[in-house]
Formats: structure tokens, C-alpha cells, sequence
């Protein structure tokens, strides 16, 4: 402060400021680049891994690979049968799943692979595993992981692949595999590092069997399954290289293989990780049970959802038996309730349907097969139970409206339904009118069945004889169109879980694979495969898949040497049989050509037809495969349905 007051300035000249202000902007400048290099260069050293190996170590020396992660994996999932078509990508998955004691099970094509899977997956609650190697494989599985999704069935598919550091640049079979599935599967994942599979395995397995269930697929590149000393020779580059530029891709190559192992070998879990399932809440519950207790003709629709765990089969038919409501069992529901239960309904269900006032969705959708909710009659209350939210309103703002929308499990919902309404009586006349109904289609259905055709067998005479002659351990599955469609109303899946379909997608050629993966699961049961001779040509090679696996399962095969389903229509609507026809083929021949017993049946056979199905069961309990070539003529009993 001057003596006058004013303040004095010690600011420099404005050289000197602008020399400071420079000064001070170039010291950011460099402190920012100096940040942005040091996190870029972070950055590099972790995506290379030079990070983690300072803290964790390799094993250049060590035999082990990684499919013994695979199988390790797999083992402590319960998971007993791995199947699979074999390619060197995936050579180490399979000889590791040996190893701990998983059954390896390889058939003729990868799609039966799949099948087998969700047929285990289906069959036994746990996981279905198939393994595909690089490429065709993988491809070859498209259509039987699009099966599986829309069939809400948990299935984990492994696919190899080349190896990462390949990838693009022409390797064998390299191609984009994980942009194929991901509108098929809820996960789709690629191992980058041995390190990664126990997790991420653990985790594509929870995901798979939680919520809406579904495949997933994990993609594990060439690799991260073979041992350290073979990927090393075939990626790790040359050991004496000239110049810079070839000493980098050295270092380079040497680091990735590092990288890959590093840590690889050290303890990590391997047990499953929890399963979400989505439960009703207890107001959902409640008010259901008060409107139930208020209808006097309610219905109950059970799809294939509600054979899902975590609710055991057999808890969930007893509280359908306890509820006392009629019911209809779709897909996988099949055989919930036994033949004889007053409760089971098979026919007739537009009509009841259209007069029930209360319809309880289990599990069930409105899509083609309820003709998209336009079933159900004016004022009737709806409630609909599904795990998936899609699902749940499938043309609910179109052609119906649910009272109630519950986003559940459908098996536990109707458990705690039967909780609440203990005494509950459903009104006698109501389901004494619906059993009035079945049985006069019942009586008409078997008075076509004793109308012979014009040639050969009639197809529901044949199938009349095979439900007489099914034992209670036996196993149904579906494959085929106009004769599997006369099946579904003939033939009584005899207990819970013992009827396998395609389901919504309606895909032929699941018959070798379901049938492959139901006799592994249940080796006591009698397995029956219920073929078109259409759909049988997409699984009749797996006859050596039976015979190789000692897996005997009886196939009989509706010959009418034509694709029916289609050419019903398409004669009627546009006048041509054109691509329909077929031969009748000796399917028996092929059958024993593959190590299996043939039989054929005719017109002339008629009176030894029983005779003949029992030896097929007797062949069947010896350990071999059979297929019974029916040669079946036609009938009007389908007539009017449609295959679009």
C-alpha cells in the first residue's frame, strides 16, 4: 500500500505474461499426453495380458489342455451324456469327457446331435450338451438350435473353432459362427483364454436354465482346447527372426500364447451357479383361486412349459387331480394324467373351449395351435401363466384378453392353486357333459379305424393296435406329419414325460435324435418312434447310431409314399400333387443293412399285425433296433387340416 492509498502492481511485462501463459498450456498439454499415453499403453498391456502375468503364472511344460476344463465343467452339472459328431477342433473336449466318465455319443449328423440333447435336456432336468466341431458343424446344427429355442428346451451347444489369432485370414472352417445364433440363442459367447471357460461355461449354463429357458452357444477356438506345447508349435511364429519388424511379431506371437495359458491351470469353481425361475406372486395366486371358485365350467389348457423344473411331474399332477378340472395336455404334457384319468381330455377341445366360462392357460400359448386365441367364447375369463412375457400375451391385443397375465412358472402356479382350494369341487355336470362328448368321438374314431382302405393298412387301425400293445415304462416320440398327426389322437402316452414332439416349430427329423437321447436317460424304458415315411429320411442312418451305441428302440414308419400333410391341401386347393409322391420304399431293408431288424406290414399281414409288434418288442428287449415298415393307405379322419 503507497502512502496515497493506492495499491502498487507487481505484474511483469506482457511478454513475460504470455511467456507464463504459454508455459503453463504446453505443461497441460504434455501432463494430458503424458495421462493419455500411460492409459493407452495400460490399456495395450491389459488387452495383451501383460497385466495378469505379473501377477499369475505359466506352464509351458504342462500336459493338460483345455477340454479338461470342458469336462470338468460338465461333470460337476450332472451331465452324463455328451453328443457329438467328431472333428480335430474338438478332439480335446471328447477325449476329456471320457475321461471323467461322460458318455460320448456320436451320430450321423450334428443335427441329430442337438436333437439328442434336447431330448436329454427334456427328459431329465439338466442340461443337454452337444459338441459341434468348427464350421459345417456348426452350421449343420442351425435348425435343430432354432427346435430347441422355440421349444423352451435348455441346451448348451460347444462349437470349435479356428483359432482366434486366425481368424479372417483363411483358416479352415473359419467363419463368423456367433452372428448365426444370436437370434437363437440367449447367449452366445467365444473363449478368448483357457482362463475363461470354467466361467463362462458356468454362467452359459445357468443362463440356459433360467427364466424362459433356451440353447446357448459357446464358441472355444482351437486354441484354448489343445495343450500348451501344440499350440505353441502351431501359432507361436518362427524361433530366429531378422529386423525389427520380425522380432515384434515374435514378441507378439510368443506373448499371445502366454496370455492363453496364463493362469490356466490355477483352482477355480466349477459348480452350477443358482437358476432364476420366475414365480406368481401370492395376490396373482389369490385372485385366481377366487375366480375359480366361482366357475361353474372351467377348463385347463397344460403346455409344454410346465414340465419344466424345478416342480416334479408327478407333484403337478397331483394337484391337477386335486383340482378335479378337465383337462387338455399339449406337447410335452402328454402323458401328465394317466389314459384311464377322468380329467383327460384329447377331443373335441374347440368346443369346450368355446363353452367353458373359466380357462386357466398353463403353460400354453395362443398361437396356431389355439388359432391365436379365437377359441375362446364371448365373457369367458382368461388366465394366462407362462414364464415368458411374449409368450404370456401372444395376440392378446388382437383376438383375446387375459383377466389375468401372470409372468410365472406355470407348474408351481398350479400347485398353490390347489393349495388354496383345498375341497374345491369343479360342478359334476360340466364334466360329465365334456367326458359325454369324448367319448362318442372316441367311438366314432374307432369305427373309422375298423373301415379298410382302399389299399394297403388303415393307418389308425395300425395305430390303435400299437397303443394296445405299449407297456407302462413306454416312451413316445413324434416325428412326421399326417401320420404323427393321426397319432396325437390315437395312441395314450402311459406317465408323466413319456411323449416328445418337435413342438412349436414343427421340425421334421427329430425322430433319430430324440429317440437316440430318450433311451440314454431312461435305458429301461421302451422307446417308440412314431415316423412318417417322409420325416424318416432325415434320421434313418442313425440305425447305426443304435446299433453302434446299443441303444434298441422300435421305429414304425407310416408308409404311404407320400408327404399326405402337404398333398391333402395342395391337391384340393391347387389341383396338383407336384413334389408330394414318394415310393414305397423297403425302409426295413435299409434298417437291417445298418445292423437293425426289419419288418414289413401290408394288406395281407392284417391278421398278424399284433404278432408282428410283438416281436418287434421282443427284438427290442434283445438290444436290437427295429423298424416296422407299415404300408398304409388313406382316410378321411384328417381331413380339413392344414399345414400352414
Amino acid at each position: 500500500m503507497s502512502p496515497f492509498g493506492a495499491t502498487t502492481s507487481h505484474r511483469g511485462s506482457p511478454l513475460q505474461c504470455i511467456t507464463m501463459d504459454l508455459l503453463t498450456a504446453v505443461g497441460c498439454a504434455v501432463a494430458v499426453l503424458l495421462v493419455t499415453t500411460a492409459v493407452a499403453l495400460l490399456g495395450a498391456a491389459h488387452h495383451l495380458g501383460l497385466l495378469y502375468q505379473l501377477f499369475h503364472k505359466v506352464e509351458p511344460k504342462s500336459p493338460r489342455h483345455g477340454g479338461e476344463l470342458v469336462a470338468d465343467v460338465l461333470k460337476a452339472h450332472g451331465v452324463r451324456f455328451v453328443f457329438t459328431l467328431a472333428g480335430g477342433h474338438i478332439s480335446p473336449i471328447l477325449v476329456a469327457a471320457e475321461k471323467v466318465g461322460i458318455r460320448v455319443v456320436d451320430t450321423r449328423h450334428e443335427a441329430t446331435a442337438v436333437f439328442a440333447a434336447d431330448a436329454v435336456s427334456r427328459l431329465s432336468g439338466r442340461i443337454g450338451v452337444a459338441v459341434v466341431t468348427a464350421g459345417p458343424g456348426v452350421t449343420n446344427a442351425v435348425t435343430a438350435i432354432k427346435n430347441a429355442q422355440m421349444a423352451e428346451s435348455p441346451l448348451l451347444l460347444i462349437g470349435g473353432a479356428a483359432a482366434s489369432l486366425q481368424k479372417g485370414r483363411g483358416a479352415l472352417q473359419d467363419i463368423d459362427q456367433l452372428s448365426l445364433f444370436r437370434t437363437l440363442c440367449k447367449a452366445c459367447v467365444s473363449v478368448r483364454t483357457v482362463r475363461q471357460i470354467v466361467p463362462t461355461l458356468r454362467h452359459a449354463i445357468a443362463t440356459a436354465q433360467s427364466g424362459t429357458p433356451g440353447p446357448v452357444f459357446v464358441e472355444l477356438p482351437i486354441d484354448v482346447l489343445y495343450p500348451f506345447h501344440v499350440v505353441e508349435k502351431e501359432v507361436g511364429g518362427p524361433k530366429s527372426t531378422r529386423g525389427l519388424r520380425g522380432k515384434l511379431i515374435q514378441w507378439y506371437l510368443k506373448n499371445y500364447v502366454r496370455n492363453l495359458f496364463v493362469g490356466a491351470w490355477e483352482p477355480r469353481d466349477v459348480t452350477p451357479l443358482p437358476v432364476k425361475v420366475p414365480l406368481a406372486t401370492e395376490d396373482e395366486m389369490q385372485r385366481c383361486a377366487e375366480l375359480l371358485s366361482r366357475a361353474t365350467k372351467p377348463l385347463v389348457l397344460v403346455g409344454s412349459q410346465a414340465m419344466l423344473p424345478p416342480t416334479p411331474a408327478e407333484e403337478l399332477r397331483d394337484a391337477l387331480e386335486a383340482l378335479g378340472i378337465p383337462c387338455y395336455l399339449g406337447g410335452a404334457a402328454r402323458g401328465l394324467l394317466p389314459p384311464d384319468s377322468p380329467l383327460l381330455l384329447r377331443h373335441n377341445r374347440r368346443d369346450a373351449l368355446r363353452d367353458a366360462d373359466l380357462v386357466l392357460l398353463a403353460g400354453s400359448v395362443c398361437d396356431f395351435r389355439l388359432s391365436y386365441g379365437r377359441l375362446f367364447g364371448r365373457g369367458a375369463v382368461i388366465v394366462a401363466v407362462n414364464r415368458d412375457r411374449v409368450q404370456l400375451l401372444r395376440n392378446a391385443d388382437v383376438f383375446w384378453r387375459p383377466r389375468i397375465a401372470v409372468r410365472g412358472d406355470a407348474a408351481s402356479f398350479v400347485v398353490g392353486l390347489a393349495q388354496r382350494l383345498r375341497g374345491f369341487s369343479c360342478p359334476t355336470h360340466w364334466l360329465q357333459r365334456l367326458r359325454e362328448a369324448e367319448q362318442k368321438k372316441e367311438r366314432a374314431n374307432r369305427e373309422k379305424a375298423a373301415t379298410p382302405t382302399a389299399q394297403h393298412l388303415n393307418p389308425m387301425d395300425v395305430l390303435y393296435r400299437m397303443d394296445a400293445l405299449l407297456p407302462p415304462d413306454s416312451l413316445l416320440v413324434a416325428d412326421g406329419g399326417d401320420f404323427v398327426g393321426t397319432a396325437a389322437y390315437i395312441v395314450r402316452p402311459r406317465r408323466p414325460l413319456s411323449w416328445l414332439d418337435p413342438g412349436a416349430f414343427g421340425t421334421l427329423g427329430v425322430g433319430g435324435g430324440f429317440a437316440l437321447g430318450a433311451k440314454l436317460c431312461r435305458p429301461e424304458a421302451e422307446v417308440w418312434v412314431i415316423y412318417g415315411d417322409g420325416s424318416l429320411g432325415y434320421s434313418l442312418m442313425e440305425f447305426d447310431t443304435f446299433v453302434r451305441h446299443k441303444t434298441p428302440i422300435i421305429a414304425l414308419v407310416g408308409n404311404d409314399a407320400c408327404w399326405s400333410q402337404i398333398a391333402r391341401e395342395q391337391v384340393a386347393m391347387l389341383g396338383s400333387n407336384v413334389a408330394c409322391g414318394l415310393e414305397f420304399v423297403d425302409y426295413h431293408a435299409a434298417a437291417e443293412a445298418l445292423g437293425g431288424k426289419g419288418f414289413v406290414l401290408g394288406r395281407p399281414d392284417s391278421k398278424q399285425l399284433d404278432a408282428v409288434l410283438r416281436t418287434a418288442q421282443d427284438e427290442c428287449r434283445r438290444g436290437r433296433p427295429v423298424l416296422i415298415n407299415a404300408l398304409i393307405g388313406k382316410t378321411d379322419f384328417r381331413e380339413g387340416s392344414i399345414s400352414v
